[in-house]
């Protein structure tokens, strides 16, 4: 499930980005997204073992697949908020 809350993100990100200002650099977080997510499902694909190809629960630390796809989706948005604080801080917006 935490491919599908990427591509979901990954792809909401790029439809905002043809509307947005290219102040808030919506094109990086958006490379930042599909980059993720391409690294989700080829880890997918070559962990594939037969079953289910999109799992609803995990056996790691957090069980909730929904829950897994917006923890990690937490750090690329926090990464895409300090380039634009820098950014702003350097003065190119």
């Amino acid at each position: 499930m935490w491919l599908l809350t990427t591509l979901i993100a990954a792809i909401a990100v790029t439809a905002f980005w043809f509307f947005a200002p290219k102040k808030y650099r919506l094109g990086f977080l958006s490379l930042m997204l599909w980059g993720a997510g391409i690294m989700i499902l080829i880890d997918h694909v070559l962990g594939y073992e037969g079953g289910e190809f999109l799992e609803f629960q995990t056996s790691g630390l957090i069980t909730n697949g929904t829950v897994l796809g917006i923890a990690m989706l937490i750090p690329i948005f926090a990464v895409w908020e300090a380039v634009l604080l820098f950014d702003r801080v350097k003065g190119k917006i």
